[in-house]
């Protein structure tokens, strides 16, 4: 890993797996916590299509404070080349 790299926290992939636990999630947070997950102790990041619906889900007001956890670690784990294709 680089010093430009980023990868999900023990803290972030506990949150992750508890809320892939529950029974009454939404897709979308389960859909936050699988990246999450997916990026623990790995060098994967975030697809650009996941870090869309991660950065419409810290836009939401009506969000979980959870979930917007989970849309913040996964959001910052999206390659930088990407991110610039996001915003386009």
């Amino acid at each position: 890993m680089t010093a430009h790299d980023k990868a999900t926290s023990d803290r972030i992939a506990h949150l992750a797996a508890l809320v892939l636990k529950r029974e009454r999630v939404s897709e979308i947070e389960k859909e936050l916590a699988g990246s999450a997950l997916a990026q623990h102790h790995t060098s994967k990041h975030t697809s650009p299509r996941i870090g869309k619906v991660a950065a419409q889900v810290l836009a939401d007001r009506h969000a979980s404070a959870e979930a917007k956890e989970l849309a913040g670690s996964v959001l910052a784990q999206v390659r930088q080349h990407e991110r610039a294709s996001m915003e386009r």
